[in-house]
């Protein structure tokens, strides 16, 4: 029996904590609101600014146990006959509505995810952090849980409050400095964001959910609750047969794709494929060219289409731009299905200042440096993360694992590694701050990176992780226990700088860079190579490969499948950027899409039919990729003859027969060009670049040469060949 009359409950609210509760400044609101037992019995109060009424009725049968009476501005307390679970049964002006009290539930978030949370080695964060469909005591709902350790205020705002900060505040687990709240009959495909308030008492700008599994279409900001993640997997040979597949020892061919730009929609050529479309049409043109792998630029959700993802803010969110996360599951199962893997770029470096993502989260530095000299990027108007935090490393370490799990990658491409690794990267002299012994080495990050690598080598074994390292550090692709920094393999960032920069030149003065081509072989074996031709190099007036060549349409094109030949019997695996297959002559631009009418060309058509028979030529010929990081598996035969601007070398691998390729890099014919063979016998050319179905003239060996006994090279035997004008040459000897 009620001691105490409704009214006499209402006056023992705390008028100091009702002030805080209104205006915004709540941060305990779990001691005010809810069910409390008091010395005078059970009371519940709520806070629903515009109610008219509130009724406490039982969960199950309805029976009423209370009317809550009006306090101020919204906040109703009342005492309530039962401690019984209760529903509040709410009178708007134009609708009743019928729901739990978010605030009668206990703590979602349990000690071993806030301690791993804070030990910055809790790697399933997307599923308990962030937001999430769930039911507790038989009761569906979304659960919150956000990382802001100095606000004095945290509060989830979304359609279904009116994207009113004062509803819905969260409690705060100190240990941690984690935010959550369950609230109760929500579900997947509802819009939300965090109000904070900050160190400082300000109100921050809405801020986006920096564990959001799912956002808006940009330019709308807003994280959605995502649907449960239940993809049914049809690629398990593909898993089983991926450690192989992607060795050192195996033929690994990249296409790497901006996804938005490779193909318009028939219908609006500034629309964009999702992803369902992109599997039908995008996979079986990969597997006609032969490509092993396609590489997509970053694909988490970032605010301004032209960074191409490399400012994402959802570390967690596959973009919305092209569909929803299952049809992402879609389409990398139909690549493995079809025997093609797939690496995402991945941003760990830095991200967007935009206010309402990770910048100054809390009203302070938490995700990045307080310092701007070790915490702003002047070169991209970005902030770097602290890696030397452990929630920030732990965060993205959880990232990297998540798009590698849940979506089954095969492998991930780290943006911007040099960036990470020198304090002192692109910075003036007096714009940077030492290590702790006064170096330039960014100590914390090369111990995240070590770690990194090394929890997804145990973790995912199989799955391959590439350094886009752009300077000498040593050990890039070396195992952690032997000082390196364990990735599996590194951009060769240097060959493609050096053979673009021989291309530019005119053949006539080729003969003075002649070793911009040899000069990589000195250092290809120093690190598990990938020899990429990225979207680096054909963006911001670069031109294209196309571009970059000297002489008319014919030189271009000679030039480019003689280069293609070089790039694919050189040792390292292989990167070709979209475009580049079709000797495209204008700039990549992310607001168009390929140049494909220059396939009605046949000399455009024959450059990429000629790119499809490199593809199935380096998978078949084990010397051409068995040993691309063991230095026996070259050899130079002619790798001095500037004059002519004549290159030839030997590809090997024990168990599988030899390859010669030569290369003529001038417009002139060279016949009778002797070169030394490791075999006497009938060789057989495999690839000429000059041949008709290329685009080029015909001109070449017959299909196949004869040894000579006459030594030259070195070797005892030579073949007579001819060199057709700028063109490569492939001979295999027959047995």
């Amino acid at each position: 029996m009620l001691t105490k009359s409704p009214r006499a409950f209402v006056d023992d609210v705390d008028s100091f904590a009702v002030e805080a509760l209104l205006q915004g400044r709540a941060g305990d609101p779990f001691a005010l609101l809810g069910p409390h037992d008091t010395p005078h019995g059970r009371v519940v109060r709520a806070f629903l600014p515009g109610a008219e009424a509130v009724e406490v009725i039982a969960r199950g049968d309805g029976k009423m146990l209370g009317q809550l009476a009006p306090v101020k501005g919204g906040l109703f307390s009342g005492p309530v006959s039962s401690s019984r679970p209760y529903v509040l049964r709410i009178h708007w002006p134009d609708a009743l509505q019928e729901t739990e009290d978010p605030y009668a539930f206990g703590p979602i978030l349990g000690d071993v995810d806030l301690h791993l949370f804070s030990e910055g080695s809790h790697w399933q964060l997307a599923e308990r952090f962030g937001s999430a469909v769930m039911s507790i005591e038989g009761v569906s709902g979304v659960r919150f849980a956000v990382w802001a350790p100095n606000a004095q205020r945290v509060s989830v705002v979304g359609d279904f409050n009116r994207w009113d900060g004062r509803r819905h505040p969260l409690r705060l687990r100190h240990s941690a400095g984690v935010w959550e709240l369950f609230v109760p009959r929500l579900g997947a495909g509802e819009r939300y964001k965090y109000e904070i308030v900050g160190v400082n008492g300000d109100v921050l700008p809405l801020k986006a959910d920096p564990l959001a599994r799912a956002t808006e279409r940009p330019p709308a900001t807003a994280s959605i609750v995502p649907q449960p993640f239940t993809f049914r997997w049809s690629d398990s040979d593909w898993l089983e047969s991926r450690a192989a597949r992607q060795r050192p020892d195996a033929p690994v061919s990249i296409y790497e794709l901006h996804a938005a730009s490779w193909l318009r929609p028939a219908h609006d050529k500034t629309g964009i494929l999702d992803w369902s479309a992109l599997a039908e049409k995008l996979v079986p043109y990969l597997g006609d060219l032969g490509f092993t792998h396609v590489e997509l630029m970053p694909i988490m959700e970032h605010p301004f289409g032209g960074s191409w993802g490399y400012q994402p803010l959802s570390q967690f969110a596959p973009s919305a731009r092209f569909g929803e996360p299952h049809e992402f599951a879609h389409f990398v199962d139909a690549c493995h299905r079809a025997g093609i893997g797939v690496i995402l770029d991945w941003v760990p470096a830095h991200f967007p200042t935009d206010a309402y993502g990770l910048a100054r989260f809390d009203g302070t530095a938490l995700y990045e440096h307080a310092d701007p000299r070790e915490g702003y990027h002047h070169d991209w108007n970005t902030y770097i993360f602290n890696l030397g935090r452990r929630e920030v490393a732990g965060f993205l370490i959880a990232s990297a694992l998540y798009w590698l799990e849940t979506f089954h990658i095969d492998g991930l491409r780290v943006d911007a590694v040099a960036s990470m690794l020198y304090r002192d990267y692109s910075r003036p002299a007096d714009e940077w701050v030492p290590n702790q012994f006064g170096g330039r080495e960014n100590l914390e990050s090369i111990a995240f990176l070590r770690r990194l690598n090394t929890i997804i080598a145990e973790r995912m074994p199989g799955a391959i992780m590439i350094a886009e390292e752009s300077t000498a550090w040593p050990g890039v692709s070396a195992p952690v226990s032997e000082g390196g920094l364990g990735f599996n393999y590194k951009w060769n960032m240097g060959w493609m700088h050096d053979t673009l920069e021989y291309l530019h030149h005119v053949p006539i003065h080729r003969k003075w860079h002649h070793n911009s081509l040899t000069f990589g072989l000195l250092y290809a074996f120093s690190e598990k190579f990938i020899l990429p031709l990225s979207h680096d190099e054909v963006v911001h007036g670069k031109g294209s490969l196309y571009g970059k060549i000297p002489g008319d349409d014919w030189q271009k094109l000679a030039t480019l499948r003689a280069y293609f030949a070089f790039m694919w019997t050189h040792p390292g695996k292989k990167l070709l950027f979209m475009g580049g297959e079709i000797g495209q002559p204008r700039e990549w631009s992310h607001d168009g899409e390929i140049d494909w009418d220059l396939l009605n060309d046949p000399r455009h058509s024959g450059l990429q039919r000629l790119i499809g028979d490199l593809n199935r030529l380096y998978v078949r010929e084990a010397s051409l990729h068995r040993a691309d990081a063991d230095p026996s598996g070259f050899s130079w035969i002619a790798g001095d003859d500037a004059e002519n601007s004549v290159y030839a070398f030997e590809r090997k691998a024990s168990g599988a027969e030899s390859l010669i390729a030569v290369f003529n890099m001038t417009p002139v014919p060279r016949p009778r060009y002797r070169i030394g063979a490791s075999r006497a016998g009938r060789w057989h050319e495999l690839v000429n670049t000059d041949a008709e179905l290329y685009g080029g003239s015909n001109l070449g060996n017959a299909g196949a040469v004869h040894t000579h006994p006459i030594a030259s090279h070195g070797r005892e035997h030579s073949l007579e060949l001819t060199l057709p004008p700028l063109a490569a040459l492939i001979f295999k000897p027959e047995d």
